[in-house]
């Protein structure tokens, strides 16, 4: 039964941990914490289990088909294949750190902001496993809610611009969207199935207006440059375990969207579309790296650093080859933990000191070396050094798009080197040299608790950086399929 309706399973068990929320009274809130975060928990057993017993086949895996709105020919349809296996696992096992996380940082109406996570690990899941359009645009703006909610709730200061501009910006391209699969629907003979939307031969101009309304949608998830800067002060505004979740999983949702739907449907269009997508691409990876290095902010300067390694990855996928959609998806992979682990540090410094200012910090390796050790392993990670995970993804990301653009990869890797420059440096001015504040010298290192929120992370930088083979081999049939759509698309 597990197997048959592990997708269900997965995408619903996350609503076992509202029965805590539920049953324990406030005065109990460290047990209600203890049950939430041993409920959240079994999402990630079923995460695990998707992971092993997925085989790679290349088609979608662990189908559900019930009939819905059986008179519209809408259904609850599931499946996956190595697009989305990567990121429904990373989700199953971000959300019980974010909580894990949260433990000593949220009392103000802790049930709301933990059903809150909740309901948004639910809209996450769907999002990724759904194969009807009309189910994936529910799971889509279900999990806009939740996070509204987070950020204007428990944000910063300007919480309140920030959270109705991250809205604003994502229900334009909703929007947009939806009338493109109202369209479909009508053109796909009432079907909104994926597998039937993918028999549809439209013309070449309906595909360039449906395939701008769904990348558009897409690409200010993403973001991809000009569309980032509700990201930034989302990033800043939003609470830790709101950063973590944004950058790790709801940023993933636009380029897993560009590559399932707005690729595989229309891609005609989206040839026509690449040479667009990739300068856009190149100017993110080039100026969130510039901009990262002029930032003050910890968090804003990890945010910027995000705009240009999601370049990276629309980047890999543009390049139709099969080694830069491999290294685009595994890469779509080791940013969630990447830089979902730089987050949850900044938080950590930031419970202690409530500043994220870098000049207010200095010499913390002598104060803190546990929490500098790991710092400075992210790190590495996130600047794609040798070992560890970023640095398969990107150089099979630049391999592949060499192949199609050595112009833009040429320009896309100096990225890389500025992205390092604007990481090291804030490293140097936050760790290390003279400890130049007073505040700073009473700082406690690491807990328990905190350790074991950044151990499995630490964990998966190394062994996807030394056995990239553990993922790749699980997606490569999905990888060479669609890349052979297009080789088929070449040669008619």
């Amino acid at each position: 039964m597990i197997e048959t309706h592990l997708l269900t399973l997965l995408i619903f068990s996350p609503l076992l941990a509202l029965l805590p929320l539920i049953l324990f009274p406030s005065s109990q809130e460290r047990t209600m914490k203890g049950a939430v975060l041993a409920l959240s928990l079994i999402p990630l057993g079923l995460g695990v289990t998707l992971f092993v017993r997925y085989y790679g086949t290349g088609g979608f895996e662990f189908q559900e088909i019930i009939p819905w709105f059986q008179g519209y020919q809408i259904y609850y349809r599931l499946g996956v294949d190595g697009f989305s296996m990567p990121l429904m696992v990373l989700t199953s096992l971000l959300v019980p750190l974010v909580i894990l996380s949260s433990w000593t940082s949220v009392h103000q109406q802790l049930r709301g902001y933990l059903a809150l996570f909740i309901f948004l690990e639910v809209g996450m899941m769907g999002v990724f496993a759904s194969l009807d359009l009309f189910l994936f645009y529910v799971f889509w703006e279900a999990q806009l809610i939740p996070m509204y909610f987070l950020i204007g709730k428990w944000g910063g200061e300007r919480r309140i611009y920030a959270s109705i501009k991250f809205v604003l910006y994502t229900m334009v391209g909703s929007l947009l969207m939806l009338a493109a699969i109202m369209y479909l629907y009508y053109a796909g003979g009432k079907s909104l199935s994926f597998e039937d939307l993918l028999s549809l031969n439209l013309p070449l101009n309906t595909q360039y207006v449906l395939f701008s309304a769904f990348a558009l949608a897409f690409a200010i998830k993403v973001p991809l440059f000009p569309f980032h800067t509700w990201l930034p002060d989302a990033h800043v505004e939003a609470p830790t375990g709101g950063s973590v979740i944004l950058a790790g999983i709801l940023l993933k949702m636009g380029t897993y969207g560009l590559v399932r739907f707005a690729f595989t449907l229309f891609p005609r269009a989206a040839v026509d579309f690449i040479p667009l997508l990739q300068i856009l691409a190149v100017i993110g990876i080039v100026y969130g790296s510039l901009v990262a290095m002029v930032q003050p902010d910890i968090k804003k300067l990890v945010a910027y650093t995000s705009v240009a390694h999601l370049g990276f990855v629309v980047l890999g996928f543009c390049s139709l080859t099969h080694q830069g959609v491999a290294g685009a998806n595994l890469q779509s992979l080791n940013h969630g933990i990447s830089t979902g682990a730089l987050f949850f540090l900044v938080g950590m410094i930031y419970e202690r000191r409530h500043t994220r200012l870098i000049s207010e910090y200095g010499g913390l390796a002598s104060v803190m070396p546990l929490f500098a050790v790991l710092f400075l392993i992210v790190t590495f990670s996130s600047i794609a050094l040798p070992t560890t995970n970023g640095f398969v993804g990107e150089f099979l990301i630049l391999l592949g798009s060499y192949k199609s653009q050595p112009l833009f990869t040429a320009i896309a890797a100096s990225g890389v080197i500025l992205g390092a420059v604007a990481m090291l440096w804030m490293v140097k001015r936050v760790f290390f040299g003279a400890v130049t504040s007073e505040k700073n010298k009473a700082l406690l290192d690491l807990n328990p608790r905190e350790i074991t929120v950044m151990v499995p992370l630490i964990i998966l930088i190394f062994v996807i950086g030394l056995a990239p083979g553990l993922i790749l081999k699980k997606t490569e049939l999905t990888v060479t399929k669609f890349v052979q759509r297009f080789q088929a698309l070449e040669n008619q």
